[in-house]
């Protein structure tokens, strides 16, 4: 126990010179909370941007454009009806425009006095692709159904509630938080670890240990606890700027702290496992991206898997990342320790094996 305590402050001195692995550590993580909470957490939903040309210019396509701006989802503005349609959206980089037919009025008209052929279509150009389109159809329709039934003089019987289903309110900020402390767990270490594997190895520092009475299992187990620490320190600056600046709600529980510590375990010893195959710094650092960049953004550190292709849920499943940063979610926002322990002890379960594969596999006599 000695041999690691005294690995573990030698290490950490040495780590701490570093002013990158600092930075990415305590104060990347922080950057990308007040990049996304600033993004996504502001109050009320963001509005998409509509260009409306109204060709019939009457009280009811003024009423339909009204009724647009109450959704809350559209932020109008016009296009002159003298303009070519097409023609003003590329000139101006409109990303989806509505144009309102002349004969609009005349046709609802039509439509309250009876008649049954009586039809109007109001054109909705964009790429279907963007989401900002998707939001605006979506209003569109809203309002042309509303339409529909006053003509018909009939009423909503069907609406849609809203309810929470967490225990308390949460906002974006509370479900995002996980993802970057899953983020930190994975980068930190394995980057960290692959890139000191090279170093050593490059440098011969393996050779010199093999020579000292500090086994490769005590080294590792040094790092695991250099790298626990330095995690604690990097969530409790993620908490405190989450709170203080976007007034987060999500807590850390008992199940998070082990989880953390768990994924700490879990990834210095896969930095290890990744440190056999490396032979010099550039290599290192070529392979930890290789691994960490897909996983984190698969693992749904940034993004929910279940928004993910079938195929894509499958992999994410399969990626050890995913159970920390779910397991996070489960007991900080959602309150399920229950589910939160099952991925805590698949977590382990990587873990172990990675230790054992690491601290056998390396060797320090290699060249």
């Amino acid at each position: 126990m000695k041999r690691i305590l005294a690995d573990v402050m030698a290490f950490g001195r040495q780590y701490l010179r570093s002013r990158v692995g600092t930075f990415f550590a305590l104060a990347f993580p922080v950057i990308l909370i007040l990049l996304f909470g600033a993004i996504f957490s502001s109050s009320g939903s963001p509005r998409v941007s509509l260009a409306v040309q109204d060709m019939d210019r009457t009280d009811a396509s003024r009423g339909f454009v009204q009724a647009l701006n109450n959704t809350t989802l559209i932020s109008y503005q016009a296009i002159p009806p003298t303009a070519n349609f097409q023609d003003y959206m590329r000139a101006h980089s409109i990303n989806v425009a509505l144009q309102i037919p002349d004969g609009f009025q005349a046709t609802l008209a039509q439509a309250k006095n009876g008649s049954t052929s009586a039809r109007v279509n109001v054109t909705l150009a964009g790429d279907p692709t963007q989401s900002s389109f998707g939001i605006a159809y979506s209003a569109v329709a809203a309002v042309a159904n509303g339409f529909n039934l006053q003509i018909a003089n009939a009423t909503e019987v069907v609406s849609v509630g809203e309810t929470p289903f967490t225990v308390q309110q949460f906002g974006y900020i509370d479900f995002f938080l996980p993802g970057i402390i899953g983020f930190t767990i994975l980068t930190t270490p394995m980057f960290g670890m692959t890139s000191i594997c090279a170093e050593y190895r490059t440098r011969r520092f393996f050779k010199l240990l093999a020579t000292t009475k500090l086994s490769k299992a005590e080294w590792l187990a040094a790092k695991v606890v250099f790298y626990v620490l330095l995690l604690f320190l990097s969530v409790a600056i993620m908490m405190l700027v989450g709170i203080g600046v976007f007034g987060m709600k999500a807590r850390l529980t008992p199940v998070a702290v082990l989880l953390i510590i768990a994924g700490a375990f879990e990834f210095t010893s896969l930095g290890m496992v990744l440190g056999i195959f490396v032979r010099d710094p550039g290599t290192g650092e070529a392979l930890a991206n290789a691994i960490g960049f897909p996983m984190m953004f698969l693992a749904g550190s940034f993004f929910p898997i279940d928004s993910m292709p079938s195929f894509l849920q499958t992999i994410a499943r399969a990626l050890p990342l995913t159970y920390i940063n779910e397991g996070l979610r489960a007991t900080m926002v959602l309150a399920n320790d229950g589910t939160a322990v099952t991925y805590l002890l698949i977590t382990l379960g990587f873990a172990v094996v990675f230790f054992v594969i690491g601290a056998r596999g390396l060797s320090w006599k290699s060249k």
